[in-house]
């Protein structure tokens, strides 16, 4: 992991090898205030769309692409995947996970809380980028994208990488009994990913890494960053409130000669 700044972005890079770009943003290096502050590129959390347009054109800058080649869906916490093969005129709508394998086209996905995850297949240039808050995580999305990249590009598990971004920690991620059931009732083994304190606590990392490694994807990076424990850096909606900015998590193949 390495911090670097840029054209006013401060980002934390992710390395998956020659020929891609991964990445998450930070709350560091834009022009957005309060709790939005200071670097947020998400439309759908009550940003001013003047600071929205500012920090995505210093997004693009960074990336040397035009500002349409950032694609973020606008997610609703289920399993669809999209294939993504040029810029999108219109919004992305109701898709918690984006692939693509198009180079110079910067896809991803926004969390303040949530697991993002990027999968990478290293033989065919392909990359998704996935929203994994708890309900995906308890219908499986994760296995879902690989699923779907196999289906899509002939990706094989064994030639994918992946990265466990910034996201809710199990200390924590406390959550109700409700909560604690619907992942009883999927099947997970709550002996690994379930902690009691005073309430119940779900590890959303390491649930998400366990699907990764039953698809047969054993390269895995954890940023093991918890962003309710570092809210300065990173936002957190259990820290900030949903009025607050979110975090970038993309992924973008490179050109190739």
């Amino acid at each position: 992991m390495i911090w670097k700044k840029m054209n006013n972005p401060q980002l934390t890079y992710y390395d998956l090898g020659e020929g891609v770009t991964a990445f998450s943003t930070t709350r560091h290096g834009g022009c957005s205030t309060g709790n939005y502050s200071e670097f947020n590129i998400n439309r759908y959390c009550g940003d001013d769309a003047g600071h929205i347009a500012q920090n995505l054109h210093a997004l693009a800058a960074l990336l040397d692409i035009p500002a349409d080649h950032i694609i973020m869906p606008h997610q609703v916490h289920g399993i669809e995947v999209r294939r993504i093969d040029g810029p999108q005129q219109e919004v992305i709508e109701g898709v918690d996970a984006v692939m693509t394998d198009v180079p110079q086209l910067c896809i991803g996905v926004s969390t303040a809380d949530c697991i993002p995850i990027i999968i990478y297949d290293k033989e065919h240039h392909a990359a998704c980028a996935v929203h994994a808050g708890w309900r995906g995580t308890v219908q499986r999305i994760v296995r879902v994208a690989v699923e779907a990249m196999c289906k899509t590009y002939g990706s094989l598990p064994s030639q994918m990488k992946a990265v466990i971004g910034p996201g809710i920690s199990l200390d924590s991620f406390e959550v109700g009994e409700e909560v604690y059931q619907q992942f009883a009732d999927a099947s997970f083994d709550m002996r690994l990913i379930a902690r009691m304190y005073a309430k119940w606590h779900i590890d959303l990392p390491m649930c998400n890494r366990l699907q990764l490694e039953e698809t047969g994807i054993t390269d895995i990076y954890m940023s093991g960053i918890c962003t309710y424990q570092h809210h300065q850096d990173y936002f957190s909606a259990r820290r900030l409130g949903i009025n607050s900015g979110r975090i970038f998590t993309g992924v973008m193949v490179n050109l190739f000669e």
